[in-house]
């Protein structure tokens, strides 16, 4: 994959599970988010960080600009892979490129915006020190 990335960015392998389709066997769109949640929630992992300990710091991270394209469907059983590339990077927000791969196969895509926020204030607050760090070195 390639693109205006901030590092390598982050690959979540994972299956499609019953719970994740309409009766059809077809992955319910709103699914596609979730997974792209769970890359983003490893990427943190992956820097030694994750969304309880950001929290408990006082700091929140939401999306708050999504904008998505489905190419093609994901079905019951595939092996899908998920990928997270941080292209910005501001004082209070940070945006992602991801896509969800089946195989060499681009099934969705997504620009997502995610802004750091004060758990007190719910206000726009700067990146905690160790996330600005690590983000400058992914």
């Amino acid at each position: 994959m390639s693109g205006n990335s901030i590092g390598e960015g982050y690959r979540l392998p994972l299956r499609v599970y019953m719970e994740d389709t309409d009766a059809g066997g077809i992955v319910y769109y709103v699914n596609y988010l979730k997974f792209m949640e769970r890359a983003r929630s490893e990427w943190l992992r992956q820097l030694g960080l994750n969304q309880q300990t950001l929290l408990d710091e006082g700091t929140q991270l939401v999306v708050y600009r999504l904008a998505c394209h489905y190419a093609k469907p994901a079905s019951l059983d595939d092996a899908l892979e998920i990928s997270a590339h941080v292209t910005e990077v501001g004082r209070c927000r940070m945006t992602f490129e991801q896509q969800v791969w089946r195989g060499e196969e681009l099934l969705c895509s997504a620009t997502v915006e995610i802004a750091c926020l004060s758990t007190e204030r719910l206000r726009p607050k700067a990146w905690p020190a160790a996330l600005n760090v690590l983000t400058q070195a992914s």
